[in-house]
Formats: structure tokens, C-alpha cells, sequence
């Protein structure tokens, strides 16, 4: 009869066997195994090193092709706009400091003057302001000769009465060149300004003969549709109510939720408005500026480098 102790024997005996037979198979691989191992990271980390000079050389050539494009803009638009102007509307807190300027002192050296940025914060768009701004909008606050449009949409109602006080009405308006009084356009932005709906960076702002409206990013929240929607509405009646208009963005405003990208999904509306996807380089300032030129012979165009866009506006002779 076989007893405890055997089996006990037996199983240490198996489990030595075991561990005697993985020690000799490690013995015999480890040789081998750990070079080749060592190989394909000494190889790997040889790749890692090429593709960071390859990065570097890149970057390199990148800047010092933005360096060239920064240098020659100026002499590229010069003369383009003389005597025109020029509205900057900033519609996103993701727009770099540098991009507003860089498209202003172009458009200085296009011949034309800026009459004023204004900025549209959070509340632009917001459903929430819906009942004070329709309150301001349609009341007896408004300036005299400004007459609001008859809509039910609030953003619509904005983006009108918005157009009217700081557009210079274009060619094939009934009212073409005259500009609007200066004190109802004060009196308008200083009400919707108490409301929240927008801001003044510069200390004036005047009416002009085009609108650029700066974006980047796309939009996000609850509200991200309806201030999208109120963005496309015063674009749209700001090209309408004078010579033209351009959007100016980054390559994620063309994504789902941008405001680049919702104008050119839109094509009724993008076949009136000038849209440009790369306003954070000095080739799509470039472009911004050319768009505009561009606009003001009934051209609009989808610039930059995203799908189904002109590197540059046709340069108009």
C-alpha cells in the first residue's frame, strides 16, 4: 500500500524535474534570446534618433518658410484695399493674440484701415440672454433709424441690427456707401456690451466696408450648437449689409463643431462667404487679406490647406 510519503516524494520529484528542466532551457536561450533583444533596441533606439533629426530638419525648413511668407506678405497685398476698411471680430477666446495682429498690420499694408476689433464672449449665442437681448432688440432702446428685422430668431435679430450699425452698405444696396451714424453705432454696441453679448478691445469702433470674423478651435458645451449658429447668422449678414466678409480659422475650426467647418457644410451659405482654415500662419493672413480683395469683386472662395480649398485667392488684376 502506497503511503502519504510516497506521493509527497513523488510530487517534489516532478516539481524538481520541473524546475531543473527550465533552468537548463534558460541556461541554453539566454544567449541568443538576449542578444537579439538587444539588437532590436539598439535598432530601435537608432530609428528614434533619425526620425528626431528628420522632426528638427522639418521644423526648421517649416519656419523658415513661414519666416519668407512673414517677410514677402506685405509687398503681396500692398495696394490692394486703399481707402477701404476694415471690422475684426474675434468670435473665439482660443484666437492668439498674434494672429489679430498679424492680420491687422496686413491689412494696413493692403491700404486699408481697421475701424475697430470687437470680441463675442461666452454669452453670444447663449440661450439664456435670449429674453433680456429680445427685450433690448425690439424695444424702444435702440437708436433712431435703426430698424431691427422682423424674426422670431433672436440670433437673427442680433446678427441684423449688429449689420446695420457697423457695415458700410455695399454696392446693389439702396443706401450704398453711406455710413451708418456714428452715435447709434456707439449706442448699440455700449447696450448689447451691458448685456454681455460682446466687448470692445479698441477704444472705438466704426463702421466698415468689410467684416473679418476670427475663430479657432471648435465650439463645446450644451450651448456649442446655438452659438455656432449665431456666429454662421452674423457672418452672413455682415457680408450682406456691405462688401464682403471673411472667416478666419485654424485647421480645427474645419472639424465637427468649428465654425469654419460649419459654414462649408452649409453650401448655400459658403458660396457668399470667404472661409480660410489656416489663419495661424502668416500664408493664411496672407490669404485673409487676398479673400478680401477677392470679395469686393462678388469672389468668395474656401482657402487653406484643408479638403477641397485654393492654397491662396486668385489674385484679382
Amino acid at each position: 500500500m502506497i503511503d502519504f510519503r510516497y506521493h509527497l516524494v513523488s510530487l517534489i520529484a516532478v516539481f524538481l524535474a520541473v524546475a531543473l528542466g527550465i533552468v537548463i532551457g534558460t541556461t541554453q536561450l539566454n544567449g541568443p534570446v538576449l542578444t537579439n533583444l538587444q539588437s532590436q533596441v539598439t535598432a530601435l533606439q537608432e530609428d528614434k534618433r533619425l526620425l528626431e533629426d528628420e522632426t528638427r530638419l522639418l521644423q526648421t525648413q517649416l519656419d523658415q518658410v513661414g519666416d519668407f511668407e512673414e517677410a514677402v506678405g506685405p509687398a503681396l497685398v500692398a495696394g490692394t484695399l486703399i481707402d477701404r476698411s476694415v471690422l475684426l471680430v474675434v468670435g473665439s477666446e482660443e484666437v492668439p493674440t498674434e494672429v489679430v495682429e498679424g492680420v491687422t498690420a496686413l491689412i494696413g499694408s493692403a491700404g486699408a484701415t481697421v475701424t475697430g476689433t470687437i470680441r463675442l464672449p461666452a454669452g453670444y449665442g447663449d440661450p439664456a440672454n435670449q429674453s433680456s437681448l429680445r427685450s433690448y432688440l425690439s424695444g424702444p432702446g435702440l437708436p433712431p433709424g435703426v430698424t431691427p428685422a422682423e424674426t422670431d430668431d433672436t440670433g437673427e435679430l442680433l446678427a441684423d441690427v449688429l449689420a446695420d450699425v457697423l457695415m458700410v452698405p455695399g454696392v446693389g444696396s439702396e443706401d450704398t456707401g453711406v455710413v451708418p451714424d456714428a452715435a447709434a453705432t456707439a449706442s448699440v454696441l455700449a447696450g448689447l456690451e451691458e448685456l454681455e453679448v460682446l466687448s470692445r478691445d479698441t477704444s472705438s469702433v466704426s463702421p466698415a466696408d468689410f467684416a473679418v470674423l476670427l475663430t479657432a478651435g471648435t465650439a463645446s458645451g450644451d450651448d456649442a450648437g446655438d452659438r455656432t449658429t449665431a456666429l454662421v447668422q452674423l457672418a452672413t449678414a455682415l457680408d450682406a449689409q456691405g462688401s464682403g466678409a471673411v472667416i478666419a480659422g485654424d485647421l480645427a475650426s474645419v472639424e465637427d463643431g468649428g465654425l469654419v467647418g460649419a459654414v462649408r457644410a452649409d453650401r448655400p451659405v459658403s458660396d457668399g462667404l470667404s472661409t480660410i482654415d489656416n489663419v495661424d500662419t502668416p500664408a493664411g493672413r496672407i490669404s485673409a487679406v487676398l479673400a478680401l480683395v477677392a470679395e469686393s469683386t462678388g469672389v468668395s472662395g474656401q482657402y487653406g490647406i484643408g479638403e477641397s480649398t485654393q492654397p491662396v485667392p486668385t489674385p484679382v488684376s
